[in-house]
């Protein structure tokens, strides 16, 4: 799951960041309100994370210009306030959630999963190709009644390639996705998890599903 964090902390920032990514999350980070709402623009999330006070552009701004641009991400605001007019502020400029400072990173992340889970028809509970089942907000994989055991980043995307299934999702595609936005390592790193996929979700089970499409990207389908 890919995820806008907009929070001028920089050092929050980094740890918020830092546990999302640790749980399989893809973050980008915008230190003030228009660089966020650039990035919100430009690129596709499942959830963005929008603290209040920020600069040049504070975060009921961003999160209204959103809407009114029909932009309908999940957005969860963040801020330092915490009274009932400042959350009202919030959801009425079409926030989906809010969380005051101090927070639980425990609760953040449920949330984040919970806003996930409702964000559309683009993000079910769970995805089923054929007998594979997907579950984003638990990070759960299963092969009929067999649990497969994934790492954070295997699941990321394969969750990125069952979105899309039957559909062919280019190598860069899946570095959007699976990786955050200032990745700028080797892309064939997502060949070697495409293959560490294959021995997990296929051999085992004598299956065929993860293609790779020459010179395209890689396709899931169902057995």
């Amino acid at each position: 799951m890919r995820v806008l964090l907009v929070e001028d902390e920089e050092r929050l920032a980094d740890l918020v960041k830092g546990g999302l990514a640790g749980e399989g999350f893809a973050v980008d980070v915008a230190h003030d309100g228009r660089d966020g709402l650039w990035m919100a623009t430009e690129n596709t999330y499942d959830v963005i994370v929008l603290d209040v006070m920020l600069p040049r552009l504070n975060g009921y701004a961003v999160c209204s210009r959103l809407r009114e641009a029909g932009d309908w991400t999940p957005i969860m605001m963040l801020t330092a306030k915490d009274g009932i007019y400042d959350e009202a502020e919030a959801l009425d400029n079409g926030a989906d959630d809010y969380l005051a400072k101090p927070f639980s990173y425990v609760v953040l992340l449920a949330r984040l999963r919970a806003l996930v889970r409702r964000g559309g028809r683009e993000r079910p509970v769970s995805i089923s190709v054929g007998d594979l089942v997907i579950d984003p907000a638990g990070l759960r994989c299963r092969r009929g009644e067999a649990g497969i055991q994934l790492t954070p980043k295997e699941f990321a995307v394969l969750h990125a390639l069952a979105r899309r299934a039957g559909e062919v999702v280019s190598k860069s595609e899946l570095l959007a996705q699976a990786w955050d936005f200032s990745y700028d390592g080797d892309p064939n790193i997502v060949e070697v998890y495409i293959s560490a996929l294959r021995r997990k979700i296929d051999v085992p089970f004598g299956r065929t599903t993860l293609m790779t499409v020459r010179g395209a990207g890689y396709r899931l389908e169902a057995a």
